[in-house]
């Protein structure tokens, strides 16, 4: 079975992996959209993988209040900088979470309609389940959307008219 440890270890592997490519990229790079219909900036996807972390482990899982906005975590821009500082911040946090947790214990409140999470009850194990996922998809997300980025600045990709 999936130790505490185990778990932090692998959240943290994306969110580092992401705040990496973040770190990397800079701050017009990781600012800028590929030409790609719908979507997102670096900056933008990890501004919403810690908001998918306050929500769901902070949350819903622990019990702290939010008053997160999932749609303007798209609309994220900023200096890199404060983002990687967040997600340092984050990652402490969510340590903490998981190891308070009990995986199968009911959550502290439950999901709002709008955030887009299983359509079915969940423990605190499953809620945080559900981070996991989204942080590992999101990582593999950016890793394209990074290599899509370069290569347009490069000119090895022509924009769609």
């Amino acid at each position: 079975m999936l130790t505490t440890d185990d778990y932090v270890y692998f959240a943290v592997r994306a969110l580092e992996g992401m705040a990496g490519i973040v770190r990397d990229l800079g701050d017009d790079l990781a600012n800028t959209r590929p030409n790609l219909p719908g979507a997102n900036t670096p900056y933008a996807l990890l501004v919403h993988c810690l908001g998918v972390v306050e929500y769901w482990a902070g949350h819903l899982v622990r019990g702290r209040p939010s008053e997160r906005d999932r749609e303007a975590e798209f609309d994220a821009s900023g200096a890199v900088d404060v983002l990687l500082q967040r997600t340092e911040e984050a990652i402490g946090r969510l340590a903490g979470d998981v190891a308070a947790a009990s995986p199968s214990s009911p959550l502290a409140f439950q999901p709002a309609a709008s955030a887009q999470g299983p359509d079915r009850p969940l423990t605190q194990g499953a809620a945080l389940q559900h981070v996991y996922e989204e942080l590992a998809q999101h990582h593999g997300q950016m890793e394209l959307m990074r290599d899509v980025i370069l290569a347009e600045r490069a000119g090895l990709l022509v924009g769609r008219s």
